[in-house]
């Protein structure tokens, strides 16, 4: 029972966390689309703290010409500051938006600084619309960006983007993760350590509740529903799956939290 309800949390978390290259490397954006460096680099402040290591990784590698941080406040921002402040007592956290806690962190670790910081975006929908603003307000155009969020946003945040830009832009996803659940002495564990990740059943919790979200009907937030974002094609085994946990974890599936509405 335990190792099928890995099996599938496992499902979705593939189908959420995107990852269109292997690493974030030039010679890995040359062989997929051609390109020596995409435009624009953006890391969205809803991600755990390896987000920041990403970013960094990124820029060492200088995988893009800009270099974005996007995130004000919104359902995961108080866990951020918290795990921020507990991992690297030196990074003052309290009451900073996401962008900013991830620029310390950079600047912190790695004494890097991002070229532009959004910082008032408060859910996945404006964090794109915000991003959009910020880039046309200083001269910033692209035709190739990668996206990096937290792995089970991942998805919902590409098609996001793609209700507003040209077909002809490259989007590339990166997901800040790629986790593995499993079974060890019958609990579910994650088979990797990652820096500040989710415990168990948030992890399951914000799953179960992207599925609702990118669904194409009258209650999700495909075009035939809220309208937030491009039609997304969710596979039947992701539903097979999201529907045998939805058993078990039904309680989990996370509401949209008003406060954070736009």
């Amino acid at each position: 029972m335990k190792e099928k309800i890995a099996e599938n949390i496992n499902i979705l978390g593939k189908f959420c966390g995107k990852r269109d290259i292997s690493m974030l490397a030039s010679s890995e954006l040359k062989l997929k689309y051609g390109l020596e460096q995409v435009d624009v680099m953006v890391l969205f402040g809803g991600s755990i703290l390896t987000g920041g290591d990403i970013l960094a990784e990124a820029m060492k590698n200088r995988i893009a010409k800009k270099y974005v941080i996007v995130g004000g406040q919104g359902h995961t921002t108080e866990s951020l500051r918290i795990k921020m402040h507990s991992e690297f007592p030196e990074i003052e956290t309290s009451g900073l938006p996401e962008a900013k806690v991830f620029a310390a962190y950079l600047k912190y670790k790695y004494d890097l600084e991002p070229d532009l910081l959004e910082c008032k975006s408060t859910n996945c929908g404006n964090n794109i619309t915000y991003l959009l603003d910020l880039l046309k307000e200083n001269n910033v155009s692209f035709k190739s960006i990668i996206l990096s969020q937290d792995a089970t946003m991942q998805n919902r945040m590409e098609a996001g983007l793609r209700k507003y830009i040209s077909k002809d832009n490259i989007i590339i996803n990166y997901a800040v993760y790629d986790a593995e659940v499993l079974v060890r002495d019958d609990e579910l564990e994650f088979k990797q350590d990652i820096l500040g990740m989710w415990n168990i059943e948030r992890y399951i919790t914000l799953l179960m509740g992207e599925i609702p979200r990118l669904s194409d009907d009258s209650e999700g937030y495909g075009p035939n529903g809220k309208n937030y974002i491009q039609h997304v094609e969710i596979p039947i085994a992701v539903r097979n799956a999201f529907m045998e946990l939805k058993q078990e974890y039904g309680s989990f599936i996370r509401e949209a939290n008003p406060i954070y509405s736009s």
